[in-house]
C-alpha cells in the first residue's frame, strides 16, 4: 500500500499516526468523519494538523450511518438489558466499513488509524495482534474485523507509548500535542448514559421490582436502563448490606439483586468473528477477557453449536455481562471474540 486515507480524530494519537506514515514514505490523506451535530471542533483540529503537515483533508458525513449502526443499536442493546459496547460497532461499520469503502473509491490504496493494535500476516491470513504497550491495547475493540479490512489498514502506533506520541506531535507544532484524551464514549461525552437514551429514543423506562436470586420481590427499581451488571452503587435503595447487580431481565422488568458478585466459568456467545483461524473445527486452549480492562485468563473454546459459541474459563471471571465482548487470544494474536449472551 502507497496511498493512504488516515481517520483524524483532532486527537494527539492520530496526529501522531500521520506524521509517522509521512515518515515511512507514505503518500497520506486525513480524513475526519462528521459522524453527529457538535464534531466541528475535532474536525477543525484535524483540519489544522493536516495543513501544519501539508496534507489534504476530506470531511466525510456519514451521521445517517453513525445514528443507524451505532447510536441507535446502543440504545436498543440497553433497552433489551444489554450493556454495549459502541466502539465495537463504530469499528466494523464505521470507521473500517464506510471509511475504508471511501477511501477504495476515491483511488487510495488503504487505511490507517491511530490504534495502538499491530497488523502481521501468517500462512496467507492477515493477523491482528497486541500493540508492544499493553497498557495502550486497543485489539479488544477491533475484534470484529475481517481479512478484507484488515488488508487494507494500517497502525503505525503498535511500537509506541503515548509519551513517545505527545513528543512527535510537539516536535512538529502540532495543535493536539497536548490534548486531552477522551475518556468518554464521543457521543455521550458527559458519560449519562441514561439521558442519552431517553433523549435518543423519546421513551420512558417504567418502574419495576428488584427481585432476590430467588424470585423475592425486594424493592422498587426506577427502569431497567439505569442498572449494568456487577453494580452495587447508585442503585436507588439500600437494602442495610452491599448487594450487587447479577442479572437483567428486560421482558419482565426485573433487575436481580446478589449478596455476592455474580461470577462465570461458561459463557455462550454471538456474532462470533474468528480472524487468526477461517472457522474453530476444534476446541482450542486460549485467553480470554470478557472486558478490555480485564486481565485475559486461561479459556478453551468450543466450535460453534446451533450459532452460538461456548467459552469456558479455567477460573471462574468477574461479571461477564450481556452485550460486552468476550475476545480470546493465542499469546498476542487475537483468534476472535463474540458477544456475550
Amino acid at each position: 500500500m502507497k496511498k493512504i486515507l488516515i481517520g483524524m480524530s483532532g486527537g494527539v494519537d492520530s496526529s501522531a499516526a500521520a506524521v509517522l506514515l509521512l515518515q515511512q514514505g507514505y503518500d497520506v490523506s486525513g480524513c475526519t468523519l462528521k459522524l453527529f451535530d457538535g464534531t466541528d471542533a475535532s474536525v477543525n483540529d484535524a483540519k489544522e494538523v493536516c495543513q501544519k503537515l501539508g496534507i489534504e483533508h476530506h470531511v466525510i458525513d456519514i451521521a445517517p450511518d453513525f445514528k443507524r449502526e451505532v447510536m441507535d443499536k446502543f440504545a436498543d442493546s440497553y433497552i433489551n438489558g444489554e450493556t454495549p459496547n459502541p466502539c465495537v460497532f463504530c469499528n466494523r461499520t464505521i470507521k473500517f466499513g464506510k471509511m475504508l469503502d471511501y477511501a477504495l473509491e476515491n483511488g487510495f490504496d488503504g487505511i490507517a488509524t491511530g490504534h495502538y493494535a499491530r497488523i502481521t500476516q501468517r500462512d496467507g491470513r492477515h493477523l491482528l495482534a497486541c500493540a508492544e504497550d499493553l497498557r495502550k491495547d486497543q485489539t479488544y475493540f477491533l475484534y470484529t474485523l475481517s481479512q478484507h479490512q484488515l488488508s487494507h489498514s494500517i497502525f503505525p502506533l503498535w511500537n509506541m507509548e503515548k509519551p513517545q506520541i505527545r513528543v512527535i506531535a510537539e516536535e512538529h507544532g502540532l495543535i493536539t500535542a497536548r490534548k486531552r484524551d477522551s475518556q468518554d464514549i464521543c457521543f455521550i461525552p458527559d458519560g449519562d448514559y441514561v439521558s442519552f437514551i431517553l433523549s435518543h429514543t423519546g421513551r420512558t423506562f417504567p418502574e419495576g421490582n428488584f427481585i432476590g436470586t430467588d424470585g423475592a420481590i425486594l424493592g422498587t427499581h426506577s427502569g431497567i436502563i439505569r442498572y449494568t451488571i456487577g453494580q452495587r452503587r447508585g442503585l436507588g435503595v439500600t437494602f442495610g448490606k452491599p448487594v450487587y447487580v447479577c442479572a437483567k431481565n428486560a421482558a419482565e422488568n426485573t433487575v436481580t439483586l446478589s449478596d455476592t458478585e455474580y461470577t462465570a466459568t461458561e459463557i455462550y456467545l454471538s456474532d462470533v468473528n474468528f480472524i487468526s483461524v477461517e472457522k474453530l473445527d476444534k476446541l482450542m486452549q486460549v485467553t480470554a477477557k470478557v472486558r478490555y480492562s480485564a486481565k485475559p485468563q486461561a479459556a478453551t473454546v468450543y466450535p460453534d453449536e446451533n450459532g452460538l459459541t461456548k467459552i469456558v474459563f479455567a477460573e471462574p471471571v468477574r461479571n461477564p455481562t450481556s452485550g460486552q465482548a468476550c475476545v480470546f487470544y493465542d499469546g498476542d494474536i487475537v483468534v476472535g471474540g463474540g458477544k456475550i449472551l
